[in-house]
């Protein structure tokens, strides 16, 4: 598994936080692992939760109608990259 960047590391939690995920911690979530169909099991709701929960801390907007939305949640490397672009501040 790669090494999680702090950037990285403070999205698992909030991801873990506000999925309220008991089967994993922050840092067993591997940066370069599918977030949905792999060992997660996440699906098309989490994905709502996470993009109103990386909207309150990052200040932007994730929008559902983005076409890129399905490579920016590839996994916590692409969200992490996606974050670190648009976060506001």
């Amino acid at each position: 598994m790669a090494e999680q960047t702090s950037a990285q590391h403070e999205l698992a939690t909030l991801v873990v936080e506000c999925l309220n995920l008991e089967h994993v911690t922050p840092g067993q979530i591997d940066p370069d692992a599918p977030l949905f169909g792999g060992e997660l099991g996440l699906d098309s709701i989490d994905a709502l939760e996470i993009a109103l929960a990386v909207s309150r801390r990052y200040g932007f907007q994730l929008r559902s109608d983005n076409p890129d939305n399905r490579q920016i949640f590839t996994s916590l490397r692409t969200l992490s990259a996606h974050v670190e672009q648009n976060r506001a501040g």
